[in-house]
């Protein structure tokens, strides 16, 4: 029988664009004991700690927490692109649930540099070789930023295949601006009109400017613990992991010639049936979802990958405004990736934070009313995906 794991700390930092952030050791502490607070524990309880991070030198999980105290535990360091944060958070869920410790801290940081993401490594083979040679095949390879062409491609697939307006991705950024513009902790707090959106430059159809999250600097944190620790230190109703899976990637994703496969769709799809047998429930018992938004393009087809509506009725679901509050659910209540930002090691802690916060009912004038049980997606191309269900009693 596995345990019960509860979130019983969580804390992040105001993201910021690069060059205007705190080193990444400082703002990884600062989230670190910000957590380690909201938890009410010492970080002398804490028996392992998993640190993510994509950009910086080997170690730097322990260089953050040394910040924090020099307790001899196990650090250990975690690379999973865009999903790493969410996969520290995963490890750290494994070894409370396999009673390997009964608290753990789970921390994700990025310093980052102004422009689009490149490779740092030109003289060894790319991990994402396999999705250039697709794209190149399916779509040809320009001048725009790589991960651009791979989403936007997705979306243009997507467009073409069910004659999808192009401002139906534009009200995604809108949305997500609306709701971030209440969020201290984003950012990008200005709101911006549909219009605005649309008349930005365009970086690849169907996506413009402000449809593609920026560069950001920012770190999250999450304090884990069982049961019995629970218990023995007097947390009453914590937050609490109802199921959580990660994927990688399968046959359909270079098989199908599709950038929509490609993404990471089947990736979601699957993550998304495991988390729901795993907890008993469906998407209709969520109320608040928090999903990776990198461009507005990954958002809709996420939409369909997770069963928040049907194939093919993202566009409807769109304009019905039912991702946003007054419809059926409320989708990047924190503003996501687009608004808030995307420091890549941070983001996926950043999104159990917001939830943690939803769930406890202390989201501030973000709140959405009644809100349960949350739902997570934070995706990472080459590939992994990791889909966290989280509930409150």
């Amino acid at each position: 029988m596995s345990r019960r794991v509860n979130v019983i700390g969580v804390g992040m930092v105001k993201f910021q664009k690069p060059g205007a952030s705190d080193d990444y050791n400082v703002m990884a502490a600062k989230a670190a004991r910000t957590a380690l607070e909201d938890a009410g524990v010492p970080y002398e309880d804490v028996e392992e700690a998993y640190a993510g991070y994509v950009y910086g030198d080997s170690t730097c999980g322990q260089r953050a927490l040394y910040e924090v105290g020099l307790s001899g535990i196990p650090i250990v360091n975690v690379n999973n692109n865009c999903a790493t944060g969410s996969t520290a958070l995963y490890l750290a869920r494994q070894a409370i649930e396999g009673g390997l410790a009964e608290c753990v801290l789970a921390l994700g940081f990025e310093q980052m540099e102004k422009g689009a993401l490149a490779s740092k490594f030109t003289d060894r083979t790319n991990p994402m070789d396999k999705h250039v040679g697709l794209m190149s095949d399916v779509q040809g390879f320009g001048d725009a930023p790589p991960t651009a062409q791979m989403f936007g491609g997705a979306g243009r697939e997507y467009r073409w295949k069910y004659g999808t307006k192009r401002e139906t991705f534009g009200k995604i950024a809108e949305k997500a601006r609306k709701h971030a513009s209440k969020n201290p902790y984003a950012l990008f707090n200005q709101v911006l009109s549909l219009d605005e959106i649309m008349a930005s430059p365009e970086v690849f159809d169907p996506l413009t400017r402000y449809q593609c999250c920026p560069p950001t600097c920012g770190a999250a944190a999450a304090v884990l613990c069982s049961e019995d620790y629970a218990r023995r230190k007097g947390i009453q109703n914590p937050v609490w992991i109802a199921a959580q899976a990660m994927t990688t990637d399968v046959p359909s994703v270079f098989g199908e010639q599709s950038m929509i496969k490609m993404i990471g769709y089947d990736m979601t799809a699957l993550a998304a049936k495991k988390v729901y047998q795993k907890a008993g429930l469906g998407p209709e018992d969520v109320k608040v979802v928090e999903l990776h938004d990198c461009f507005t393009a990954n958002e809709l087809l996420t939409y369909e990958a997770l069963g928040l509506c049907k194939e093919g009725e993202a566009e409807k679901f769109i304009w019905d405004e039912d991702n946003t509050y007054g419809g059926k659910y409320v989708t990047n209540p924190s503003g996501g990736l687009l608004s808030k930002g995307h420091p890549l090691g941070a983001t996926g802690l950043a999104q159990c934070t917001e939830l943690v916060w939803q769930l406890r009912g202390k989201a501030d004038q973000r709140q959405v009313e009644g809100a349960k049980v949350a739902l997570q997606h934070n995706l990472g191309l080459g590939g992994a995906c990791v889909v966290t269900m989280y509930r409150r009693d």
